[in-house]
């Protein structure tokens, strides 16, 4: 070869050397999953729906992006310990479940994208500056809205007209739960009932606090939602079945266990819209500027083979607006 085309060659190569390096250089997004009571089949279910919704989108794990899903329970030490090593790894961007979840994440970081699902009120929580223009690096979809803690009140009413008081099960630290508790209280005197704060901030503490409440007749419960109560679902339905407490509760998967009935978001229906939002952060959209959406639809779900065992008798215009009735 003659020494001018070595020289040729040699330059050609040396030129492509940088393009390939960086294009070695350049890993695949990291869309990380950080979420608290999520270890059974609707938290599963809750996974699949966002998974499924970014592969539709074109997001494929080992084809164009990586999934990093981190489950921690209601254990706030692995939650914030999970939350320190994804701001250290930084994400593309991050699927906060629960208030929890993001209370740690906002400790952690303030530039990596996180969209919530499972949270209420998020600038009553000081997460975004409005609803309309969250303004920082977090925005999402709301679960329920504080309003709604009434309307499970006024249904308890209608399943189980006898009751004149009221356990509101909740976990003190969850600012949600705190603002739903006051609805509630401002709901309870118009329909004659008084409102007990059942507060639990810890798995050990669910039975004192409902079997000393259960000591006096005509109670029920109300639960709110937080990892702790929907990590020990089983518990508090036991518990309420066993000492005659009609319960409300904000996820279908407690009457689908054996509570009473639900009353909340279609679940599900937030994570898909979850995954859009991270597609669109991908897409290079300022997540500063996604509006939060609120729910739309609120689903009712009765468990009579439990209403039967409590004594209680269905009203006709609750089965007829049910969403789903277990049998």
């Amino acid at each position: 070869m003659k020494r001018r085309q070595f020289i040729t060659l040699l330059g050609g190569a040396a030129a492509a050397w940088p393009l390939v390096a960086h294009a070695q250089q350049q890993p695949m997004p990291i869309i990380a999953v950080l979420g608290g009571a999520l270890n059974n089949a609707e938290g599963q279910a809750r996974i699949k729906a966002f998974t499924e919704t970014l592969q539709d989108l074109g997001r494929i794990e080992g084809r164009n992006i990586r999934l990093d899903i981190r489950l921690a329970g209601d254990d706030l030490g692995r939650i914030r310990a999970h939350a320190a090593e994804l701001a250290h790894i930084s994400p593309a961007a991050i699927l906060a479940i629960g208030t929890p979840v993001l209370v740690a994440l906002r400790e952690v970081t303030r530039t990596i994208p996180i969209v919530f699902a499972n949270v209420s009120d998020p600038v009553d929580g000081g997460f975004v500056d409005s609803e309309a223009r969250p303004g920082g690096n977090i925005t999402g979809f709301t679960s329920f809205e504080y309003s709604v803690a009434s309307k499970w009140l006024d249904l308890l009413r209608q399943v189980s007209p006898g009751v004149k008081r009221v356990l509101v099960l909740l976990n003190p630290d969850n600012y949600t739960s705190r603002g739903l508790l006051r609805s509630i209280q401002a709901a309870a005197p118009s329909v004659g009932v008084q409102v007990v704060n059942g507060r639990v901030s810890t798995a050990s503490e669910i039975a004192p606090v409902i079997t000393a409440f259960a000591r006096q007749s005509n109670g029920g419960v109300i639960v709110t939602p937080d990892p702790l109560t929907s990590t020990n679902v089983g518990q508090i339905i036991a518990l309420s079945n066993q000492h005659h407490l009609p319960g409300i509760h904000p996820f279908r998967f407690y009457p689908a266990r054996g509570g009473l009935l639900s009353y909340g978001t279609g679940i599900t229906d937030i994570y898909r819209g979850a995954a859009g939002y991270v597609d669109r952060v991908l897409k290079g959209e300022k997540i500063s500027e996604l509006p939060v959406q609120n729910p739309t639809r609120y689903e009712l779900v009765l468990n009579l083979k439990t209403a039967k065992a409590l004594g209680l008798q269905i009203p006709d215009k609750l089965l007829a607006l049910a969403d789903e009735v277990i049998e």
